[in-house]
């Protein structure tokens, strides 16, 4: 039996303060600690946590010139990264192109997580992407922290 499958965390950084391997290194820490907690979580889940949070991170640090939200939350078996920035403009998933160099980020992100979405706020954008920990788990729409639901299936 699993002694936690609900959990939340949330980290502010001002712009400089946050990078894309300080991301990483959070997502991780987060899903070791449920670990520790007696959840289980699969390798393969820690680094596909690893990389969309990097990707997310990365675009908010590139395009947004205010502070950085980065939220991990695991539901009922669903362990979703949010991004909120204070840049208005959405992001836009390209079409695959394997000649383009650079701006696959999206691409990647919405190969690995299923649950993919973007929001505008009154003074940015949120960014969601989310997936099922384990196999055992049925995949649920993403729930925000107003207990919303704002899943998209891709």
């Amino acid at each position: 039996m699993r002694q936690t499958d609900h959990a939340y965390t949330t980290h502010a950084f001002d712009r400089g303060d946050l990078s894309p391997s300080r991301a990483r290194r959070l997502a991780a820490d987060f899903l070791g600690a449920l670990a520790r907690r007696g959840r289980p979580v699969p390798p393969d889940a820690v680094e596909i946590a690893r990389l969309v949070t990097s990707e997310l991170v990365t675009n908010a640090l590139k395009h947004a010139p205010g502070p950085v939200l980065l939220e991990l939350r695991l539901t009922a078996g669903l362990f979703a990264v949010t991004v909120r920035d204070s840049s208005p403009a959405l992001p836009v998933v390209g079409d695959t192109d394997p000649t383009r160099v650079g701006r696959h980020g999206l691409e990647v992100v919405t190969a690995v997580a299923p649950h993919f979405e973007v929001r505008e706020e009154p003074d940015g954008k949120r960014v969601t992407a989310a997936f099922v920990l384990d196999g055992a788990t049925a995949p649920a729409p993403v729930p925000t922290h107003e207990g919303k639901v704002t899943g998209a299936d891709r």
